[in-house]
């Protein structure tokens, strides 16, 4: 009796390509003894399989619940089919089709394996800066183009030698279609120059930019989506001089380790904090220093925090290996002048680094599109993101339902853009503020790129309300060229719609969104920032806001929180008094200028912001009065501010406005009372997560509404959201908070292409 051969077609959608998903297929028909084929195409990953049926269902459900670890399956078409007589299976050539897109793999760590065989004497590519395999390695930052095969990659620059094309072409191998498999016989190859020495190479070269680092020198470093600037983060005067160099006053610097063991010597790291480390992605992680650290103070000026990685590249391992008298972290920033996006071109990077580097450490493996590191930090017990870029970018985001090919710019600060398509939003990696060419051309570069590999076309353009936002008058211009429809976005609900896309939200009931941040063009032409929204993606109505004050001199204001507090002490009709932090920062004719101005409302916008709420207070009890960097006051009030301190201050809430004026009267009372600064701080933070849960409990009582989405830069600030969670949670809220894209700006031009395809549909 003949048992019978059934067949199927089967097509798999997702993170299917790079990322040795064939020959898992092909190893697991193998074993269930079917026949047919697979193969790459532009839309994913096609099957063809003829077996027992027996068979058939076994390799299917290893299929659903056993994949390579990089991979994954968001969407997978099995239809039975007539077999095909095959007498094998196979993995066939890959099909291109026209406009069918893929997700992309963004770039991934080196996996354990590799990084065994990286220190293996006996092993072929021993201390061989650029080895990879199917788990691990550059993807994002070195496609050109899909399908992702090599011959659409800057390593089609590599002819493969014998040995690794065996590998390349063996199934069965760790390295089989990995596409920037290479060794030293035929792969890249690195180089340490600068204007004191003639070029050395290979191992030489990394020997002599160690000696370099350990000497106190400043260095170029050649990465995997760009170029860091490196130095001893042990050593005073190498770290103040490259603050003087890069121009970058108290931002903090990012650091990196060779290993988890050598970051818990200098700071505490929970399981949490260290399974974030040790993620495929390996970001920058924000862990709290410990006081015995021998790290710079300078590394990140007036914080407990220090943003930290492991070694996530073999060339970074070999670079950071330990040694008696090497330095155990070494700062690892944006190569850039602070503001200008990251260089990765080698001529561009001499150019614009060559006065802040001594030497360069290079390699001729070419970057075809800049990617910054991550940032993660835990938060209310989960992952937390900051900045998503290298390792997170451009993974897509699924969406709860289809939408039409549309970009979306984003903001102004801490910019990404998204491209949608179907099911899926691809936000950008981290472009940074756009306030310079440079800046806007790496925005525009990042566009056409991702129109490329998506195959999207825009039919429709989102864009934030502000008329003036580079990324603005960028969308605005295409459309009107393309003649195309163009919604604008008011800020907050781009905020509110970006939290309940980045949860798949698909429930039509309205939810409460707290959208804290620093600014926000209003649709009353005003500014906003502390915001209580009730709504969803096509509609919203704002129920509450933190009061109007003044904004004095506009940007003048932000950099300089002493005339935020006094503008909030003029608008609470509380006197200058000459002892105050802010009123001594200020001379008398500044104090004259400031005070006409809020009296005629010259230059001076009422603004809401919650951000400049937190600037005033951080000037007023004599933290902060002068800012060098986006946020740097909030952020040291939260780091001043004491975990043990149950007090606040009450906010008087009336027609749907949260009025701090008595805030105000008792802060300052306690203040003149001499209560320390950690204690004031504390009772601040306090305040502000019980006038949220008083304002969310009135909406709730009036509208019904349970859900809460916290959104906005403000909600970076750990104290403030772990205990606003805690007391939101506890009356009974259900709280959203971001997972997937940055609660800051960074998420913004998600929630304007949701709100732009739901006003559409």
């Amino acid at each position: 009796m003949s048992i019978e051969i059934i067949g199927y077609k089967i097509i798999a959608r997702g993170i299917v390509q790079g990322v040795g998903f064939r020959p898992f297929i092909y190893t697991h028909a193998i074993a269930n003894h079917l026949t047919g084929w697979v193969r790459n195409t532009s839309n994913g990953v096609e099957i063809e399989i003829n077996g027992k049926e027996n068979d058939i269902h076994h390799f299917l459900s290893l299929l659903r619940e056993q994949l390579p670890p990089l991979a994954r399956i968001d969407q997978i078409e099995i239809t039975p089919s007539p077999p095909s007589g095959y007498l094998v299976f196979e993995i066939i050539p890959s099909q291109p089709q026209a406009n069918e897109f893929i997700p992309i793999t963004p770039d991934i760590a080196i996996c354990a394996d590799c990084k065994r065989e990286l220190f293996d004497p006996a092993n072929r590519r021993y201390r061989y800066p650029f080895i990879n395999c199917t788990n691990c390695g550059p993807r994002f930052t070195i496609i050109q183009d899909i399908p992702y095969d090599r011959p659409l990659t800057t390593m089609s620059e590599f002819l493969m030698c014998s040995s690794c094309k065996s590998e390349y072409d063996n199934p069965l191998d760790r390295r089989f279609h990995a596409q920037p498999i290479a060794c030293p016989e035929c792969g890249p190859q690195i180089r340490f120059e600068s204007p004191q020495t003639s070029v050395v190479k290979q191992e030489t070269a990394l020997q002599t930019a160690r000696q370099w680092l350990k000497n106190g020198k400043i260095l170029a470093i050649k990465g995997l989506g760009g170029f860091h600037l490196a130095c001893d983060a042990s050593n005073p005067t190498a770290v103040e001089e490259l603050r003087t160099r890069k121009g970058r006053v108290d931002k903090p610097f990012a650091l990196m380790a060779f290993d988890l063991k050598t970051i818990r010597r200098h700071c505490l790291v929970s399981d949490q904090e260290a399974e974030l480390l040790l993620s495929r992605q390996h970001p920058i992680v924000l862990l709290e220093r410990k006081a015995s650290s021998n790290i710079a103070q300078a590394v990140a000026p007036n914080q407990q925090t220090m943003g930290i990685m492991l070694a996530y590249t073999p060339l970074h391992l070999l670079l950071l290996e330990p040694e008696e008298g090497f330095p155990d972290l070494l700062v690892m920033t944006s190569g850039n002048i602070s503001e200008e996006p990251i260089c990765y071109d080698d001529q561009e990077a001499r150019e614009r680094l060559g006065n802040l580097a001594e030497g360069f450490l290079l390699h001729n493996r070419r970057i075809h599109m800049r990617v910054d590191d991550s940032v993660v930090r835990k938060m209310a017990d989960q992952p937390y993101p900051i900045r998503r870029a290298r390792g997170f970018a451009p993974d897509g985001i699924l969406l709860s339902s289809p939408v039409p090919p549309l970009l979306a710019g984003g903001a102004e600060l801490k910019n990404t853009f998204c491209l949608a398509r179907q099911n899926y939003a691809f936000v950008s990696h981290h472009i940074g503020d756009m306030e310079n060419f440079e800046t806007l051309r790496s925005f525009e570069e990042g566009i056409r790129h991702y129109e490329q590999l998506f195959r999207i076309r825009p039919e429709l353009f989102a864009c934030d309300l502000h008329p003036d936002y580079l990324a603005t008058r960028y969308i605005q211009q295409r459309a009107c060229e393309e003649k195309l429809p163009i919604v604008t976005v008011q800020h907050h609900h781009a905020h509110l719609a970006a939290c309940l896309a980045d949860h798949g939200w698909s429930n039509d009931e309205p939810v409460i969104g707290v959208c804290f941040d620093g600014t926000g063009l209003g649709t009353d032409g005003t500014i906003w920032g502390g915001e209580f929204l009730v709504g969803g993606y096509s509609d919203y109505q704002r129920e509450y806001h933190l009061a109007y004050i003044p904004l004095p001199g506009g940007d003048a204001a932000i950099r300089k929180p002493a005339r935020m507090a006094l503008a909030h002490l003029w608008q609470a009709g509380l006197e200058w008094e000459g002892n105050l932090p802010p009123v001594q920062e200020l001379n008398a004719e500044e104090q004259s200028a400031l005070r006409k101005q809020l009296e005629k409302g010259l230059n001076a916008p009422l603004t809401s912001s919650m951000g400049r709420f937190f600037d005033a207070v951080a000037a007023l009890i004599g933290l902060r009065e002068r800012v060098t960097y986006e946020g740097q006051a909030a952020i040291e009030l939260e780091a001043a501010a004491d975990p043990e301190e149950k007090g606040f201050y009450p906010f008087e809430i009336r027609h749907g406005v949260l009025d701090p004026t008595p805030l105000w009267k008792k802060l300052l009372k306690d203040w003149r009372n001499g209560i320390s600064i950690p204690v004031l701080s504390a009772r601040f933070h306090n305040s502000i997560v019980a006038g949220t849960l008083e304002a969310c409990s009135h909406i709730r009582d009036r509208k019904g509404c349970n859900v809460i989405a916290l959104s906005g830069g403000v909600w970076q600030n750990r104290y403030l959201l772990e205990n606003s969670v805690r007391a939101l949670k506890k009356a009974g809220f259900e709280i959203l908070l971001h997972h997937q894209v940055p609660t800051n700006d960074g998420g913004i031009s998600l929630g304007q292409a949701i709100v732009a395809a739901a006003n559409v549909r």
